[in-house]
């Protein structure tokens, strides 16, 4: 790899891992490999910093394709932010949770007798298209310079307000009441935690997100992406 003339590493991101300590867990490795291997870059200016940074953000809750560029590759980062990005994972019907996963406790409980597999399924269509959502308030959107999840962990009271956003595919892949799977292909700015939030609504109950994995962005695929610790560890051995 040429770290300096530029890199885009798609990672699966560990679950509880921010995408900020992923990359700069990667940062680190490829800094101590370069001390050993140095680029072009290095050899005309050791003082040069090696830019590093990350297409899309994952909540530290789900897993998944988190594509890291270095170099001259950090040009791109804007461009592959606007890439379709595909989601699978788990809705939890009959509960909410402040910020709409299990970062938070459980705060509300919901009837789930009535909603039948029918009834599920036919609240999944409504989803599909062009629409406006509102954001999670514990989101990395930002309100007057501020990141919400920040103004919202401190306790101050403020609007997030609704985004375009579009879902082209939403499909239900398994029910076991309370549990359903899905795989959701979308825009980017698409919050999967406010549809666990909506979907609950539309079903006249409650529900949040219990699992989430991102399969896809533009053409990088989960399936090829590298893990983590062994991206680290190779690093680390060549140094």
């Amino acid at each position: 790899m040429n770290f300096f003339n530029g890199e885009i590493i798609p990672i699966n991101k560990p679950l509880k891992w921010t995408s900020f300590q992923a990359v700069n867990k990667m940062k680190w490795a490829i800094t101590h490999f370069l001390k050993k291997n140095p680029e072009p870059h290095i050899l005309l200016d050791p003082k040069q910093k090696l830019k590093i940074g990350h297409a899309g953000t994952l909540d530290p809750l789900a897993t998944g394709l988190l594509l890291v560029c270095t170099g001259k590759k950090t040009k791109e980062i804007s461009l592959l932010q606007d890439l379709t990005k595909e989601y699978t994972g788990t809705f939890f019907l009959g509960a909410t949770t402040p910020c709409f996963d299990l970062e938070k406790e459980i705060d509300e409980h919901f009837p789930t007798e009535h909603i039948t597999e029918e009834l599920i399924r036919e609240a999944a269509k409504h989803f599909t298209g062009t629409q406006m959502q509102e954001p999670p308030i514990f989101s990395a959107v930002k309100i007057k310079g501020q990141r919400a999840y920040d103004m919202a962990r401190a306790g101050e009271t403020f609007v997030v307000h609704s985004k375009e956003i579009t879902i082209s595919e939403f499909e239900i892949t398994r029910i076991a009441i309370p549990e359903v799977d899905f795989r959701i292909v979308c825009s980017k700015g698409t919050y999967i935690r406010s549809i666990a939030r909506d979907f609950g609504k539309k079903l006249n109950s409650g529900a949040y997100l219990q699992a989430l994995c991102r399969s896809r962005i533009g053409n990088y695929e989960l399936k090829d992406a590298l893990e983590l610790e062994s991206f680290v560890a190779q690093l680390v051995k060549q140094s």
